[in-house]
């Protein structure tokens, strides 16, 4: 299997670019519109057809490279069935498998972070969007995100998964590139709560500033701007 993971220095985002093989078809997760360059490359570089690009959720704090990609390769480009996105070819449901040549996605609704939110589980790894972080979880102060889904989202959902599951989240901010569903119940902090109510407090009192390409971002990766 062909595994990559990018990193956006400017944005603190990840991006995943997933095959079977040398020669096969591919997808990629979470692409930032200023690398789609390194993708391609990439894509060329190992023969690969890229048929299907993912975002995890409207994102908030850089402009998605998924229309780019799918204009220059032609894809199929999804989201989940409550994205709000007009340029999604196709929308996936929670529990939908997403398929290329031999490999299996399985879609998991997890809202919180905000309301469109996606997972997607592949064997022994998920992509956790926004919603589980290594050592952290996704604010839920804005695009109609919600403390109380996003705390069954985790408990409910993510966490319940084997412990040896790895996490590969859309952003990180401390230099951390993967961890496991076992280390995050251990060690993640906003995980060490008794109660919903307990990390609804918790959310409702991180006080951040608003990601500086908000205004910009949401309405490209909407669809409702052209970038």
């Amino acid at each position: 299997m062909i595994f990559r993971q990018f990193f956006d220095s400017v944005s603190s985002t990840y991006t995943y670019l997933i095959s079977s093989g040398k020669g096969r078809e591919a997808l990629i997760i979470d692409p930032v519109f200023e690398k789609t360059n390194q993708y391609i490359q990439l894509l060329e570089q190992l023969e690969l057809k890229l048929v299907k690009v993912i975002d995890t959720h409207i994102h908030a704090d850089h402009i998605s490279g998924l229309r780019e990609l799918q204009k220059r390769t032609k894809c199929i480009t999804l989201m989940g069935e409550g994205a709000p996105a007009e340029v999604i070819s196709m929308h996936v449901k929670d529990n939908e498998k997403i398929e290329i040549e031999n490999i299996k996605l399985q879609a998991m609704y997890t809202p919180g972070h905000t309301d469109d939110s996606y997972s997607f589980l592949m064997n022994d790894r998920v992509f956790t969007g926004d919603t589980l972080l290594i050592k952290g979880t996704g604010r839920t102060d804005f695009q109609n995100g919600n403390p109380y889904d996003q705390y069954h989202s985790l408990f409910d959902k993510i966490l319940k998964l084997p412990e040896e599951t790895f996490i590969y989240p859309a952003h990180d901010y401390k230099g951390e590139n993967v961890s496991t569903i076992g280390e995050e119940k251990k060690y993640n902090p906003r995980l060490q709560v008794n109660s919903v109510q307990e990390y609804v407090k918790i959310m409702e009192n991180l006080k951040l500033k608003n990601p500086k390409m908000m205004d910009i971002a949401i309405p490209i990766n909407s669809g409702k701007k052209n970038i």
